[in-house]
């Protein structure tokens, strides 16, 4: 089973649930989920909880202990906050570089599924009508203890665009899309750690928009220097084979650089410096 996670105190999140329900057959079961009504189509379950989503560690275990099983994949349908209030559909897994501020464990990583973000950047870009910026985001925030793969697909950032009905579309759509097709996609896609650059990866969303790269943990230049363990550490939370590591080499700290080329060197990765 896939489940797609939501929440009632996420403006955004409830928006996705209703586009879900009304446009893709979800019907509602007699299971219920940290009190919420389960709803159903095929293979994938909605799920809904009553806190913050990025505090909620060991959720795989959470919805094995309430229902009975291990799901395969989860997607995380959330709003995206920035100062900026930069009007965007977003996705990215989740994990802290160092401390976590924001959820999760230090120095800790969820399982990253790189082709799933990957078709959702493609298909947000594909239905983007809005005008608005489809991109990554950087690896951050929790949860980060999860042993099953995970991402989180945004809109962003502010009410006007949580509560907007033609993002809640669109999201629902990707996610439908992404959770039929990941599987699919794999093998057309050279999987690939992400260094360098803003919060808002621009070069690596280029490159998995316009090549084959599939990105899962970005580390983001404000993020560095990190250490060869964390490097590792991520690199191990990737439920897809990595094969390269990608650097954004003018967004890129010195030492960081030479720690991602000395590594992709010792396990036989490819390095692709831009």
């Amino acid at each position: 089973m896939k489940v797609i996670m939501t929440t009632k105190v996420d403006k955004a999140s409830m928006n996705i649930m209703n586009k879900l329900i009304e446009n893709f057959g979800f019907k509602e079961t007699e299971y219920v989920f940290d009190g919420n009504p389960v709803y159903k189509r095929g293979d994938v379950l909605i799920l809904t909880t009553n806190d913050e989503m990025i505090y909620y560690d060991y959720l795989d275990r959470e919805i094995e202990n309430q229902l009975g099983f291990k799901p395969e994949i989860i997607a995380f349908a959330s709003r995206h906050s920035s100062k900026q209030k930069l009007p965007a559909l977003t996705t990215h897994v989740t994990g802290n570089w160092g401390k976590a501020m924001y959820g999760g464990k230090d120095e800790s990583f969820a399982v990253a599924i790189p082709s799933a973000m990957k078709l959702s950047l493609l298909k947000m870009s594909e239905l983007n009508d809005l005008g608005w910026t489809v991109c990554y985001e950087a690896t951050h925030h929790g949860p980060t203890e999860l042993e099953v793969p995970s991402f989180f697909i945004e809109i962003g950032s502010s009410e006007e665009e949580w509560i907007n009905d033609r993002a809640g579309e669109i999201i629902a759509e990707t996610i439908i899309y992404v959770l039929d097709n990941y599987e699919k996609g794999r093998s057309k896609f050279k999987v690939a750690l992400g260094i360098g650059g803003g919060h808002y990866a621009p070069k690596q969303t280029k490159r998995a928009l316009e090549g084959d790269l599939a990105f899962g943990h970005i580390l983001p230049k404000y993020a560095q220097p990190v250490s060869r363990d964390v490097m590792i550490k991520a690199l191990n939370r990737f439920g897809e084979k990595v094969e390269a590591i990608y650097v954004d080499w003018k967004g890129s700290r010195g030492e960081t650089r030479q720690l991602a080329k000395s590594l992709a060197q010792e396990l036989g990765l490819e390095f692709i410096k831009d």
